[in-house]
Order: C-alpha cells, then structure tokens, then sequence
C-alpha cells in the first residue's frame, strides 16, 4: 500500500489545521481559503487527501516520518456527533468536545469549578441561568477553531474575557466584569481562531431590569 492510501488518525487533522492556521498568519491563505481547507482536512480519511489541503504551501507537506503514533485505543465515536464527558472528581476540568456540531447546555444542569471547551466548526450555547453551581467561580478553558461560543449569565453574575486570545475572531463581554459579587463570576482563557465567544444575558433582562 503507498503511503498516500493509508488512513490518517484526528491527531493529523488537528496538526494539519495548525498548519493551515500558521499559513492564514504567514500571509499565504485568506481566511475564506483557511475554511475551505479546515473543512476538506477534517473530513479527510487518508494521507493523500489530507495533503491536498497543504500541497501548494511551501514546507507544509505531512512525511510519513511525521506520523504520530498511535496506540491502539477503542473505537472513537463517529464525528460530527457531540461528545460530551463531564466529571466530577476532585477539581478536575471536565471537557466538551464536538465538531461541526451543536451543543447546548440548558436549564438545571451542574457546573463543574473548571470546564474545557475543545470544539471545531460548532455553534456552542451554556446557559448558566438556571444552572447548578458547585462554586461562584467558574473557569472556562476554549480552543476552539471557527466556532461560535455563547454563554448566557444571570443578570447578578459576571464574567472576565481578559485571557481570551484570539486569531482572526472576538471576544464580546456584554455584562459586568467584576469583581465578582454575585452567585456565579466566570474566568474564560484560551485560544479562539477564526470564530467568537460572547459572553451576555437572557434575552429581554434589561427590560425586565427597566420595568421592574
């Protein structure tokens, strides 16, 4: 089998993706160009495919010396499908992972004191409204390429947008940044590369708030 059959692991379509990110920053693509090439490389399945989407930039092809190993683990779920692992053990981070997805987390749910955000290409909504928290604080980790990040906060909590970084995208803070003084301030850091977190209340709260 030539090496440009073999089937490539979600290892190769992330460090492709950082590739094709250090090109967008380098000059060599547009941002339309960048999307275009993340979605072909996500939904390739073998070395020849995968390369397509660097073979006209410069240094960028993946050699077969590059391959990551890979130690044989289970079957991993199909994609496009949301994958979602919240623990609960002695302050670790939990982790939301989806590509091209939609995930939401609504109504009386529980909130871990730290929670990771992994996502591709998804539309990602936490509703923290009626939410079950564990702690006031509440830090948030993103990497996240091309997705939209919306978290609804009570009108009493706040939200710090400072450490956010981000590529090519935004980071809107529409409430109150602190210090926190209500049940729920939440601590957002990470990378966002081509997409937007926005932090903001309920629909309507600053009529409620204006009519009492």
């Amino acid at each position: 089998m030539e090496a440009r059959d073999l089937r490539v692991s979600d290892a190769e379509r992330e460090h492709v993706g950082q590739l094709l990110q250090r090109a967008v920053g380098q000059g060599m693509l547009s941002l339309g160009e960048f999307t275009e090439r993340m979605d072909t490389a996500l939904a390739s399945k073998t070395r020849g495919e995968l390369n397509s989407v660097l073979a006209d930039l410069p240094g960028m092809q993946i050699a077969e010396q590059h391959r990551p190993s890979v130690k044989p683990v289970a079957e991993p779920p199909p994609r496009r499908v949301v994958q979602e692992h919240w623990g609960h053990g002695g302050g670790s981070s939990d982790t939301l992972r989806g590509t091209m997805s939609t995930i939401a987390r609504k109504g009386k749910w529980n909130v871990p004191p730290s929670l990771r955000l992994s996502t591709r290409m998804s539309t990602v909504t936490l509703d923290f409204t009626q939410a079950v928290m564990s702690t006031q604080v509440v830090e948030i980790h993103v990497d996240d390429y091309c997705s939209t990040v919306t978290l609804i906060v009570p009108t009493e909590a706040t939200v710090d947008l400072n450490a956010v970084d981000t590529v090519a995208g935004s980071a809107t803070n529409k409430v109150r940044t602190g210090p926190p003084y209500g049940p729920l301030h939440l601590v957002v850091s990470g990378k966002v590369r081509l997409g937007s977190v926005t932090a903001k209340h309920p629909f309507g709260s600053s009529l409620r708030r204006m009519f009492g």
